[in-house]
């Protein structure tokens, strides 16, 4: 059983209406990986659904953090900005309400194009509509008992002045710590470090509740039941310890159903590193969904435990990925499937939203369309040559936007430089100026005299390429490099059988003859 069904079998027999939590502090722009908690939380809000279950996820984006430091990627003239919350905070490109805004709209629009179906809340408005008026209330109340189990919990010492709640101050606009005893209910007396004495208003947003409280704040308002999160929340004494104690003795709640996963990290050309938001990101959601269609990219995500960490490959793993995404969907439609196949194959099936067609889909893999978009002017020629080589016989509408949809994202891969050099070519237009030996010309000549009366494609073309490689001094390898130079002006290049059946027979074999001359 796949193990988002295990989570949502388990959620179902302890609650009858679930509330499904995630969500992010746009700090700077979302990686790809953020995508995990989204595609976690869906996968579960879906197998919740397919249990019969009235079911929600919802979507908060902590837009009332501040901005906790400068980061590189900013420009100096925000460096005034800091501790200043991020929905208050100018947009970076002056297209978008806030900074808070501007980097969690583009990921937001990646969740909708992967199928999230979630209700996005912004913290800042909840603050400000006074939503979280009574926990911070609470937490003034019961601040002794708060300091005890923060203490009890994570080992650290508590200052005798800490305070439950950091006030927004009305001159300068950036956080800072009040005067503790001076809290009646609504107001927070505090002292600024720009020099301003004022009252913070809870019931308007005049401030915030640290983490620690805020989390488990959230859980008590909007009464969640199960919660996606990074593991280091998950770590002993991490924020879910904490708050799982704060939420019952504090605010009168119940925690959530947890859900812990690991980290994604890039990979790039063998090389992994973590990825954090906050340092700028190498490839964002969008990006991410640019470049696979977006059942693969949630595929990527659903074919493995989210307590096992995943490496994206975005140099050189997307074909990959995506010919693991059509075997499994060929698995589903034949039958057959191991069980070690099962979990990947029902995952195929989340990730398509349990909507299956009928009858599987024509593939077209994702490595032939980067060849594709590379050799024709448009997506027009691209769908010219698949239609002449026979790829797209019995093509239903729905498989032609979807192969045209893995066709555009091949050619964004390519054209926004994330994939390895390798993948790259042009055919030569004019034979390219080569020396041969007279072997590799020989060569040409007997593969050009097979070649005039062949059937023209892929597996006659590979098996003929191989036989005349193999009755040649320059051997099946020579005989591949001679072709790519004279036609690339590479030693390697893509799958030649695919290759060069996806041209034209004459201009293939003129080059040829013309190079043996």
């Amino acid at each position: 059983m796949h193990w988002a069904d295990v989570i949502a079998k388990d959620i179902a027999s302890k609650c009858d209406k679930p509330l499904i939590a995630t969500g992010i502090s746009p700090s700077g722009e979302i990686h790809v990986g953020s995508l995990r908690e989204a595609v976690t939380g869906e996968s579960v809000r879906s197998a919740l659904e397919n249990l019969g279950k009235e079911v929600r996820l919802i979507y908060l984006v902590d837009s009332f953090d501040p901005l906790r430091k400068m980061y590189e990627f900013l420009p100096e003239e925000y460096e005034k900005y800091v501790n200043v919350p991020l929905c208050d905070i100018p947009c970076v490109c002056g297209k978008h309400k806030s900074y808070a805004h501007h980097y969690v709209e583009p990921f937001i629009e990646a969740m909708k194009q992967i199928g999230v179906k979630c209700e996005v809340h912004y913290v800042h408005e909840l603050y400000r509509q006074g939503k979280f008026a009574d926990a911070t209330d609470k937490a003034f109340k019961r601040r002794e008992k708060a300091m005890e189990i923060l203490h009890k919990v994570t080992g650290r010492e508590m200052k005798p002045d800490w305070a439950p709640f950091t006030p927004l101050c009305e001159k300068c606009g950036k956080f800072t710590d009040p005067i503790i005893d001076s809290y009646s209910y609504p107001y927070v007396e505090y002292q600024c470090k720009c020099g301003h004495h004022g009252k913070a208003d809870i019931t308007k947003g005049e401030g915030k509740l640290p983490w620690r409280l805020e989390w488990p704040a959230k859980w008590k308002l909007f009464g969640t039941s199960v919660e996606p999160f990074g593991k280091d929340h998950a770590a002993a004494g991490g924020s879910y310890d904490s708050g799982e104690v704060l939420v019952k003795e504090i605010f009168d709640g119940e925690p959530p159903y947890p859900i812990p996963y690991e980290f994604v990290q890039f990979k790039s050309k063998g090389q992994v590193q973590q990825m954090h938001k906050s340092k700028g990101s190498v490839v964002t959601g969008l990006e991410a969904i640019n470049m696979n269609p977006p059942e693969v990219v949630k595929y990527l995500f659903l074919r493995v435990n989210p307590q096992k960490s995943i490496d994206y490959d975005y140099t050189d793993g997307m074909p990959i990925i995506c010919d693991e995404f059509d075997r499994m969907e060929r698995l589903n439609y034949a039958g057959g499937y191991t069980e070690a196949e099962e979990n990947s194959v029902r995952a195929y099936q989340i990730s398509k939203n349990n909507k299956l067609p009928a009858k599987q889909p024509v593939q077209v893999p994702y490595g032939h369309l980067v060849n594709l978009v590379q050799m024709s002017e448009d997506m027009d020629g691209v769908f010219d040559i698949l239609r002449r080589t026979g790829y797209l016989e019995g093509a239903t509408e729905e498989d032609l936007a979807a192969i045209r949809k893995r066709a555009e994202t091949a050619k964004y891969w390519l054209d926004k430089g994330f994939a390895d050099s390798k993948y790259r070519f042009s055919v030569a237009k004019e034979m390219p100026s080569v020396d041969l030996t007279d072997d590799e010309k020989a060569f040409l000549k007997d593969l050009a005299s097979r070649m005039d009366a062949m059937a023209w494609d892929a597996e006659a073309i590979g098996q003929t390429i191989s036989e005349a490689g193999k009755a040649s001094p320059i051997g099946t390898k020579g005989a591949f490099k001679t072709l790519y130079r004279i036609l690339i002006s590479q030693e390697r290049g893509p799958r030649l059988g695919n290759f060069l059946a996806s041209m034209d027979k004459s201009f293939v074999v003129g080059r040829i003859k013309e190079a043996a001359q």
